[in-house]
């Protein structure tokens, strides 16, 4: 069975849409070689002459008077198809809300991941304590949270929220490896109160009998990262968010500390298919481990 082009077709209709070989070429970005064969080799295929040539102008027949009807309605239904059956490209504007030591390491690869993938997609970024995060007061500014939270079988559980568990991480202490802990007092570099790591490895060293002290306090993981090469103590984080300069710390005066949640919570009703494609994001790489 004999099947006519689309390409053909549609080049017709911008010869006579556009007024003529040389516009319909630069409409479509070819040659008016290009233009006058594709013409030619639709009138041999349906054997009728589409144009007559009057002065300089090429006229439609009354072949190709009646042909452009029908033409017109086949490439209106291919693009319709096209249409209903191509995602349109995502683009809008995400709020994003994320704790500060996963700003320092989940979030500059993944932002230029994510952007050059979907360039018309504006992401606003804001990095604070997870209980800042999801405080009731603060909550409602953001279309998709990335926060941790304690297990439901810890101590100083959080009540239950609407969240998807992306991964139980282990809490792990966190410090320069060419600085061992010396010394009788464990110094500690800490985020400020409210801070679930601060509260954790306040809670575990209460419940033993080595000595310990704050010697610095920073809500920025950097500064706290500065701070721990400079021989100030150590931390603790979530090991997926544990930067490439610094290192795991085990010694035996250094209690464990137990597993995080890390949580997406998308509460976007506007751009849905953003936030759950930026949440495909953030899940596969915290997952595979950045």
């Amino acid at each position: 069975m004999k099947q006519l082009s689309m390409d053909n077709l549609r080049t017709f209709v911008s010869v006579i849409e556009q007024g003529g070989y040389a516009k319909a070429g630069e409409w479509l970005g070819r040659s008016q070689p290009a233009i006058s064969l594709q013409i030619k080799k639709l009138e041999e295929q349906l054997d009728r002459k589409l144009f007559t040539k009057v002065g300089q102008r090429h006229v439609p027949s009354a072949d190709g008077n009646w042909l452009y009807v029908k033409a017109r309605e086949m490439l209106d239904l291919n693009d319709s198809i096209f249409r209903a059956l191509t995602p349109a490209p995502l683009s809008g504007r995400l709020r994003l809300g994320i704790p500060n030591e996963f700003a320092s390491t989940l979030l500059p690869g993944l932002i230029g991941e994510f952007s050059k993938r979907y360039p018309d997609v504006s992401l606003e970024v804001t990095s604070a304590l997870s209980r800042d995060l999801l405080h009731p007061a603060q909550r409602d500014k953001f279309d998709l949270i990335l926060a941790l939270a304690n297990p439901a079988d810890s101590a100083d559980a959080q009540p239950p929220v609407s969240a998807e568990i992306v991964l139980q991480d282990e809490m792990v202490w966190v410090g320069d490896r060419n600085r061992p802990l010396a010394g009788d007092t464990i110094s500690l570099v800490l985020a400020p109160d409210g801070c679930m790591y601060r509260s954790r490895v306040i809670e575990q060293l209460k419940q033993q009998t080595k000595a310990w002290k704050i010697t610095y306090t920073n809500a920025d993981l950097s500064g706290l990262a500065a701070a721990i090469e400079q021989g100030l103590g150590v931390t603790a984080l979530a090991r997926s968010s544990m930067p490439v300069n610094l290192q795991v710390i085990k010694h035996p005066s250094l209690p464990y500390l137990g597993k995080v949640n890390i949580c997406l919570f998308n509460q976007d009703s506007q751009h849905p298919v953003i936030s759950k494609t930026l949440a495909e994001f953030i899940k596969t790489r915290l997952v595979r481990g950045g």
